[in-house]
């Protein structure tokens, strides 16, 4: 269905309601502009369950204000709060969050029916919300937010016996939830390519949520440096950039690579020994969103050669932030960057043409100025905030309409 379609039922069902569950538990912005259930409200309305890292009520209502626990409004959508630490500090039990989902979301129909549920991620929440749909006949919209067939293989040099199982337990869960699912929202077109069975369903393809509105234009000069973000550091493919970047680091003397993340001790270890003690190679813990963004209008390329990818929220950063963006082949990585316009698509082993395009964008002012300002545009056309509420409207209206 069409956004054109999409806005004609979205006029015969006027604020739809939907229940989200949510499977991360980041606490949503203070900043109400950039928590896109609030901007979803212009067209929708309905619940949010969702699990947020506090260990107690007070610590909830700390971060976002006195009656913020246990439910929080955000414009015409209210936030569920599952604790997610113990008072020890110790995350609870997988199935005590299973089964809140379950029961929150029976409850929340009991109340007010919603017409969808929309579910982050294909595991534990798209299990649950299966069960969810069982007991109420609401219809389901599973979120595949990663490059399914590998997941859990990446996170180290050879997969161990605990991430083959891992791996099979998330197949078991992509088949149960999208089986019981009537749409999947896709990230990149191909994303259930490795999965035959499922690729006759319906699905919608566009961008997660990034508020490229708020982020400001590319700001030349200061520190010369090179920026990737994210972590954990092997599935992010930072040892591919570390080995390209000492390749070229001779000839570029007065650049730095920055590696943005969280990393344990053990990590941490591993990347400085992988630097091998250069100056030019910064190890910087995580940092905040916002400063974050601020490192990449700075830098002179963002660069992140991940092993695997759903559509990465830092691409779609750094294209919005003005820097020209070096990404690998990984999941729809290649579906954002404009190849040889707004950056380079590398495939993901390829040291030698990593360094390669590094070395091109480095020594190529004009090219680096060229290719950010292509993917600021890009970003600020076609990915912005504004978009995402039309894509994702219509895709709950096709669902509650039942069309593809």
């Amino acid at each position: 269905m069409g956004y054109a379609q999409g806005v004609a039922a979205f006029r015969r069902h006027p604020f739809m309601r939907i229940l989200f569950i949510h499977a991360t538990p980041v606490p949503p912005p203070k900043d109400k502009s950039t928590d896109r259930f609030f901007l979803l409200s212009k067209t929708l309305e309905g619940d949010v369950i969702q699990p947020i890292w506090f260990a107690r009520p007070e610590e909830v209502e700390a971060e976002l204000g006195p009656g913020s626990y246990p439910v929080y409004e955000s414009g015409r959508f209210r936030y569920h709060w599952f604790l997610w630490r113990r008072l020890d500090g110790r995350p609870r039990p997988h199935l005590a969050q299973f089964w809140f989902f379950i029961r929150k979301g029976v409850e929340i129909y009991r109340q007010r029916p919603f017409d969808c549920m929309v579910v982050y991620a294909h595991l534990m929440t798209g299990v649950a919300a299966a069960c969810v749909k069982l007991l109420t006949r609401a219809r389901l919209i599973i979120e595949v937010v990663t490059m399914p067939e590998l997941s859990y293989l990446t996170e180290r040099p050879v997969p161990t016996l605990r991430d083959r199982l891992r791996k099979l337990y998330s197949d078991v869960c992509l088949h149960l939830s999208l089986r019981a699912a009537d749409r999947a929202h896709l990230l990149y077109t191909t994303q259930l390519d490795a999965y035959p069975s499922l690729r006759g369903m319906r699905t919608s393809v566009f961008h997660d949520f990034v508020p490229v509105s708020k982020i400001g234009a590319h700001v030349d000069g200061g520190e010369k440096y090179v920026l990737m973000v994210g972590s954990p550091w092997y599935l992010k493919g930072a040892d591919r950039l570390i080995e390209a970047f000492q390749r070229l680091a001779p000839d570029f003397p007065d650049v730095k690579l920055k590696i943005v993340g969280w990393y344990d001790p053990a990590e941490r270890e591993q990347l400085e020994r992988l630097a091998g003690g250069s100056k030019q190679i910064e190890l910087v813990r995580a940092v905040s969103n916002p400063i974050a963004l601020e490192m990449m209008r700075r830098c002179l390329v963002s660069v992140l050669p991940s092993r695997r990818e759903g559509l990465p929220r830092v691409v779609i950063e750094g294209l919005a932030a003005g820097a020209p963006v070096i990404g690998s082949d990984a999941g729809g990585t290649s579906e954002i960057i404009q190849d040889g316009e707004s950056g380079f698509v590398v495939p993901g082993e390829n040291i030698e043409e990593l360094e390669e395009r590094l070395r091109q964008l480095l020594a190529d002012p004009d090219l680096r100025q060229r290719m950010g300002e292509r993917g600021r545009e890009f970003a600020h056309t076609r990915l912005t905030e504004e978009v995402y509420v039309e894509k994702f409207t219509a895709m709950v209206a096709a669902t509650v309409e039942g069309s593809r």
